[in-house]
């Protein structure tokens, strides 16, 4: 072992130790120098191991571009795994890897402890492993083409889960009247005053519904429901939609999770024993992480500014949040605490977002007007809001199954919930075609364009629209 390993082991111990000391409390880790094709590699696929992909293959190219041209680089990559895996890019400098080993534990705090993270599968890159053979097999067996075709049009809606439920019976498969609802000897007291409109009520058949109510998640009714898939398809369905139950803590949990690992690395770092040189060097490596941009929000400097302000405020209360909050002081790190484990990015920005943060980042509102982007607004409690809209639902419109047998010949009818954002006419007739591949039959999309309904329909030829 050189020793420039054996140091960065040594390093490691002493900052594990650190970390504990500040009541962090992750996953045992693996950690292993990898070089830059590889940290790439595994920064397109999102894993070190899963199926492949031509989408995969144009973000590693995108990505390595930017890190040979120096514009911008991944200096580690973390799975949310247990035993926790970090992989660190060879040619950091020791400081670096401290610095990034410090980051990577506070990720797997992270991982351990914040409550969305709870269902995920920590056993992922296993899965992954194994999905990826069967894949590869399907290619083998049925044609590169038309497996990629497929899978094309799966990741088109991939996004399309309820994240709040996990796989589970359907519950609609047959029609169930509410008068056969009957589950205690009770429950018929909760319908008396509905006594009179009995005999309407129980009209089945005339009532069928499906689903009987609307359906978030468009993955699992396709799955389940599709009369023309083979099982390579449905394993394909099953793999992205477990996929994608893995990554969704993770969407919806950026800005929190980056700011948490930074507030972090930073502390730790402070308490190492660094000479001029190396203080030198990690303050300009997290000065970089730390740079605002003009168009975007930089997650990790917009995280760390948050928690470092929840710690103020709950270590020093204002007069007015000691007497209206009872709120007693000194318990600032015990706050970050509580809201590292419970809250996601959306409640987070709405609950601990302030005046004072968006004046101090100059936080605003822009929009194109004309051939030029403009500041539209600067009021920090509608840059407030504008930001939670965006993260609702880690930004993925809201798409209802409303009807399996539309027209009583089982096409598919969707309901865009419309809540002030319009649908990308391109993309959304893009995104169609896909679903009437997996689909088999005419799908139907009702969304709203410039405040009026519009019914979209692809029938396998062309796309037709109309007002309703």
């Amino acid at each position: 072992m050189s020793s420039e390993l054996k140091a960065l082991e040594k390093s490691i111990e002493e900052i594990a130790e650190i970390a504990k000391g500040f009541g962090l409390d992750f996953y045992p880790m693996r950690f292993e120098v990898c070089p830059a094709e590889i940290i790439y590699s595994f920064g397109a696929y999102g894993m070190p191991s899963r199926f492949t992909h031509w989408s995969f293959g144009k973000a590693y190219h995108k990505m390595k571009m930017q890190y040979d041209y120096n514009l911008s680089r991944i200096h580690e990559m973390v799975i949310n795994s247990n035993p926790c895996y970090a992989f660190l890019l060879e040619g950091n400098s020791l400081i670096q890897n401290k610095l990034v080993v410090a980051h990577v534990l506070a990720h797997s705090d992270f991982f351990k402890n914040n409550v969305w993270f709870r269902k995920t599968n920590r056993d992922m890159m296993e899965s992954m492993s194994a999905a990826a053979q069967r894949f590869h097999s399907y290619e083998l067996q049925y044609g590169y083409e038309k497996v990629e075709r497929f899978i094309d049009a799966v990741m088109a809606i991939q996004q399309h889960i309820d994240p709040h439920c996990y796989i589970k019976e359907a519950e609609n498969k047959n029609c169930q009247c509410s008068c056969d609802r009957q589950q205690t000897p009770y429950d018929d007291l909760w319908n008396l005053d509905k006594e009179k409109n009995r005999s309407s009520e129980c009209n089945c058949e005339n009532n069928r519904l499906f689903p009987e109510v609307p359906q978030r998640d468009l993955m699992f009714f396709i799955l389940e429901h599709a009369k023309d898939l083979e099982e390579w398809q449905k394993d394909i369905i099953s793999v992205l939609r477990d996929e994608m139950f893995y990554f969704w803590p993770q969407m919806q949990t950026k800005i929190m999770n980056e700011g948490w690992a930074s507030y972090w690395h930073l502390r730790i770092m402070r308490e190492m024993d660094l000479d001029v040189q190396q203080s030198i060097e990690f303050a300009k490596m997290h000065a970089g992480v730390m740079q605002a941009s003009t168009r975007n929000i930089n997650p990790y400097l917009l995280g760390i500014k948050i928690f470092e302000n929840i710690e103020k405020r709950w270590d020093n209360p204002s007069a007015r949040e000691r007497k209206l909050y009872q709120r007693p002081g000194g318990q600032g790190r015990e706050k970050i605490f509580e809201v590292r484990t419970i809250d996601n990015d959306v409640s987070f920005i709405r609950n601990y977002l302030t005046k004072e943060i968006v004046d101090e980042l100059d936080l605003y509102l822009y929009r194109k007007v004309g051939h030029e982007y403009k500041i539209v607004d600067k009021d920090w409690e509608q840059v407030r809001d504008e930001m939670v809209k965006n993260l609702t639902n880690c930004g993925v419109p809201y798409i209802d199954v409303i009807n399996g047998d539309y027209g009583k010949r089982g096409e598919l009818y969707l309901l865009h919930r419309y809540e002030g954002l319009e649908l990308d006419v391109q993309h959304l007739e893009k995104t169609l075609e896909h679903v009437h591949l997996i689909w088999g039959r005419p799908v139907y999309l009702e969304t709203k364009i410039d405040s009026k309904a519009v019914l979209f329909c692809y029938d396998g030829n062309a796309i037709a629209k109309k007002l309703i």
